[in-house]
């Protein structure tokens, strides 16, 4: 009687162990995937604020994108502090790429090498892009939007998604996408917005309604929009030079206060 029962209090004891040593090989795997997101995550990081604390904005174009892309590297830094998981640690790695495509813009305003590529960031290949200068009137005032900075377009949007709906990349006289990132939702007006300023525009494949959906073009939103992480590259071994420290402008979007928007 002995023998079995012994047997089978030492299978118990093997299988318990089995599982205890598989669950800590879990937890070791998970441990590290987190730390080596996380590590990623602060090399994007790191590279942003370096650019941040050194440049200094000559026009009203670079300053505002670079005090986009300071409250990117703080938004980031917060992020990363309290990751838990991979897929937070990679969030906080699309915020830094976002930084720093301002600071690519803010570097392009300057008339300086932009620096070496940044990695794709999520949604926004099928948002598009502004391909020519357009003005509209839209509810008693004038919108812009430009390929390129100019006086009257000084606020840059690097393209993707702001609740749920694709921005395109480009510079535009105010931040008219301000309101849903704040708020989180888009009011009926947008749309028209949307209408006015991208009809017909080469670089931007989908019309108001599918901006109202959503939808986009669709070429990429599941390989993009599903939890990416950005493309996932390095930057590349280039520094981006030079500047000096100072402070960004303040970062107040224009100065607007988005008018009747209907956000």
């Amino acid at each position: 009687m002995m023998a079995p029962m012994f047997m089978l209090v030492l299978v118990v004891v093997v299988v318990i162990g089995i599982v205890l040593l598989s669950q800590r090989r879990t937890s070791t795997r998970a441990g590290e995937s987190l730390d080596d997101a996380k590590a990623d995550a602060r090399q994007a990081i790191e590279r942003l604020g370096g650019q941040v604390y050194l440049l200094v904005g000559d026009s009203p174009a670079a300053r505002q994108a670079l005090a986009d892309a300071s409250e990117r590297h703080t938004a980031a830094g917060s992020q990363i502090d309290q990751a838990a998981s991979p897929a937070q640690a990679r969030l906080a790695k699309q915020t830094a790429i976002e930084g720093l495509y301002y600071i690519r813009a803010a570097r392009t305003a300057m008339n300086m090498d932009p620096g070496p590529p940044i990695p794709e960031l999520d949604g926004q290949r099928s948002a598009g892009a502004v391909t020519e200068a357009r003005t509209v009137d839209f509810e008693g005032r004038q919108v812009e939007a430009s390929p390129k900075p100019t006086e009257a377009t000084p606020n840059y949007y690097p393209g993707g998604r702001v609740a749920g709906r694709p921005v395109p990349a480009g510079w535009y006289s105010e931040p008219w996408w301000k309101p849903a990132l704040v708020a989180g939702a888009w009011g009926i007006g947008s749309m028209f917005l949307f209408s006015a300023l991208f009809s017909g525009m080469s670089g931007v494949n989908y019309d108001a309604q599918s901006f109202a959906s959503g939808a986009g073009d669709g070429s990429d939103a599941a390989a993009l929009d599903a939890g990416g992480d950005g493309g996932g590259g390095d930057y590349g071994d280039g520094d981006y030079g030079d500047g000096g420290g100072g402070d960004f402008g303040g970062g107040d979007f224009g100065g607007g206060d988005f008018g009747g928007f209907d956000f």
